[in-house]
């Protein structure tokens, strides 16, 4: 069975969270998006727990769907129909880890795929001696990445660890403020436990293949939303058994023919693909900031390093180099925001909002609109430009100013488009 997965996301219980992020509202903007599998997030935090125990029910594969669903307020989402069966979710959760090793302070963020609720309980239990798991969604625990996996391993060994945005400054495994050289480093005795890693939106898999040692790992991405309209933004095709045991098989043998495509953001239009210091407006590549010594020039502050630079500084393989088993990937841009460059408007305003799901009735859902439907088709529906910037994306048609120390990158689709009407124009005037 061929689907889309997001398996990373936050309830409305984490910090700096939309209110809307529950799980009716979640199945609608599925739905929209074309998101089959989607996480329920946070499961180690009570009230969360008590609402997902109580809305779901158990399809028998290792997944859940909702028992009903109530209709949200949003004038939007009341035009989409959505049924129980039309979106499952998988039982998630993402744990902030803060702790020393070696003399230096750790910040790895780790994501946990569970196959039921006697995991999650077994787990929560464990982990409620620990830290407080009510504090928020993604809880602090104040140990060690390498026990919290030796932890999972002996109470749930069907449960899947994944480190998060492996590439991120602040938290994450290769972190350039906080994280490791290697995951061996990290894990130690218990890194044959991880078999999968998340690219994060900063890095695409071409950059994660500049490291030979992360060859024999599966990169996955996911959409990490804080808000509805946000999941899917990057997330993962499979062709294969629609279950918990199928869907960690494919991840397990990196069989193209099982997982078939990662969707990613153009990794430049992550929040921290350059290196950077925002409050002075510095964007550096990793070649400049060596120049000025790692400091900004504006403020003589230290700047925010990249994922670019990280990965220029533990990389042994150049771009293009040969790798085993690789999955394919599709660097897409969210529709709304193509549209938005359409109307030269921002992503959120209702005439944005207007088009997009005029888009979303004619042809089902977004992905299939950004992946599937003929651009010429595309461009029949008003505005015309729509099908134009689809086109453009799918070409790698795009200009992007890096995004930078926690700013997106600022994407660019109909430039010379724009340019070329000018020039029209002036040769119509002589």
């Amino acid at each position: 069975m061929k689907f889309v997965a997001d398996l990373h996301i936050h309830s409305k219980f984490s910090r700096a969270t939309s209110r809307e992020m529950v799980l009716d509202t979640l199945a609608y903007w599925a739905k929209i998006k074309g998101i089959r599998l989607l996480a329920t997030s946070d499961f180690t935090h009570p009230e969360w727990l008590f609402l997902i125990r109580d809305k779901l029910e158990p399809e028998g594969n290792g997944f859940y769907r909702l028992k009903n669903i109530i209709q949200p307020e949003n004038d939007y989402l009341k035009t989409i129909s959505v049924s129980p069966g039309d979106v499952s979710f998988i039982l998630s959760t993402e744990i902030s880890f803060i702790y020393s090793k070696k003399g230096k302070v750790r910040k790895i963020h780790l994501l946990v795929l569970a196959p039921d609720f006697e995991s999650v309980d077994k787990l929560n239990r464990k982990l409620s001696g620990l830290g407080n798991l009510r504090s928020d969604g993604r809880p602090i625990l104040g140990m060690d990445a390498k026990a919290f996996v030796k932890i999972v391993a002996d109470l749930c060994p069907q449960c899947v660890v994944i480190p998060s945005h492996i590439w991120t400054p602040w938290f994450s495994l290769f972190g350039a403020n906080s994280g490791f050289d290697s995951i061996e480093e990290c894990f130690e005795e218990m890194t044959p436990f991880i078999f999968a890693l998340e690219t994060g939106l900063s890095s695409d898999p071409p950059m994660n293949w500049r490291l030979s040692c992360l060859d024999k790992y599966t990169l996955v991405s996911n959409s990490d939303a804080h808000s509805p309209s946000k999941i899917g933004r990057e997330a993962n095709a499979f062709d294969t058994d629609f279950s918990y045991e199928g869907l960690i098989e494919a991840l397990k043998s990196k069989d193209s023919n099982k997982f078939l495509y990662t969707v990613e953001f153009f990794p430049e239009e992550g929040k921290y693909h350059y290196d950077g210091h925002r409050k002075c407006d510095v964007i550096f590549s990793p070649q400049e900031t060596i120049q000025h010594r790692y400091m900004c020039p504006k403020c003589g502050k230290k700047l925010t390093v990249g994922v670019m630079h990280r990965i220029e500084e533990l990389a042994d393989q150049e771009e293009g180099g040969l790798s085993p088993l690789r999955i394919p990937y599709k660097n897409l841009i969210p529709l709304n925001e193509i549209v938005a460059k359409a109307l030269e408007k921002t992503s959120d305003c209702k005439s944005v909002w207007d088009i997009y799901f005029r888009f979303i009735h004619e042809y089902e859902n977004e992905h299939r609109i950004l992946t599937e439907i003929p651009a010429e088709e595309l461009s029949q529906l008003i505005p015309g430009r729509v099908g134009h910037g689809v086109d453009r994306m799918r070409k790698g048609a795009v200009k992007i100013i890096p995004g930078h120390d926690g700013c997106f990158g600022k994407i660019s689709l109909f430039e010379e488009l724009k340019h070329e009407g000018e020039a029209q124009g002036q040769l119509k005037l002589f």
